[in-house]
């Protein structure tokens, strides 16, 4: 089968519209479903004026994303009300399957005690060993996208 019958069989396959890339375009609710199935993630902000990506362990929850940052860290300083993006993904070399889900939106600082005890039994582990001093950071998106290819169409 040609490369461009491939593309075509696999865009009738996907449930969901696609991009100009052949990407299927994921709707919210697959976007958030996804980003509970994979631990880490990447959060990128704003720092000392420059760009800055670090590596996250996070949780969706409730249509937002969640992570804990000890006081002290680069991540600390995204504080509440900052802009921030955040990325997740998962891919399969074998099949060349995968999808991406990005997040824009606001953080803003857990503060409320009962919030804090209802995020601490949702079985976030760090790997940085987050400690006592650790704060919970919370994603409030202003926008969610995803993509996914079957990768038949895009295998070498």
């Amino acid at each position: 089968m040609s490369p461009r019958a491939t593309a075509a069989k696999v865009r009738k396959m996907t449930v969901h519209p696609t991009d100009h890339a052949g990407l299927e375009i994921l709707p919210f609710a697959d976007c958030m479903r996804l980003l509970g199935t994979v631990p880490v993630g990447r959060v990128g902000f704003l720092a000392d004026g420059e760009v800055v990506m670090l590596p996250v362990n996070h949780l969706a929850d409730r249509q937002t994303v969640v992570f804990r940052s000890r006081s002290g860290s680069k991540l600390s300083t995204v504080g509440s009300k900052n802009l921030v993006g955040f990325e997740a993904d998962d891919y399969d070399r074998r099949t060349h399957s995968g999808w991406s889900v990005v997040v824009s939106g606001f953080t803003e600082v857990v503060e409320d005690d009962d919030e804090i005890r209802r995020l601490e039994h949702l079985g976030l582990r760090s790997w940085g060993g987050a400690g006592d001093d650790a704060s919970w950071i919370r994603i409030r998106p202003t926008s969610v996208t995803g993509r996914r290819t079957s990768g038949a169409a895009f295998a070498g």
